[in-house]
């Protein structure tokens, strides 16, 4: 599913206008990334939490040169969904 078609779907079911729908959609997410770029982390009661993880410092290889190098810790945006939306998914989804 795209952001596309999520604009269209809550436009069809709310009745409204898809530039409005879309203005929502996009302004929700800029919000989202804001507040993570903030170091903000964003709660949503019944769907999830947007967090900032922090990586830690680590040795990587550079294959190419077979050299090790390091990669410096860092943010990063990661996504925990609620118990509510696992359990969904669990119990809808099939296995493929």
């Amino acid at each position: 599913m795209t952001k596309a078609d999520i604009v269209a779907n809550i436009s069809e079911k709310l009745g409204i206008e898809k530039g409005d729908v879309q203005a929502t959609v996009e302004s929700f997410m800029s919000e989202v990334k804001d507040s993570l770029e903030g170091g903000e982390n964003v709660y949503l009661r019944g769907f999830g939490s947007f967090i900032v993880k922090t990586r830690a410092e680590k040795t990587g290889r550079n294959i190419s040169k077979n050299t090790t190098i390091k990669i410096p810790a860092h943010n990063i945006p990661a996504f925990k969904p609620a118990k509510v939306f696992v359990e969904g998914v669990k119990d809808k989804v099939k296995v493929k």
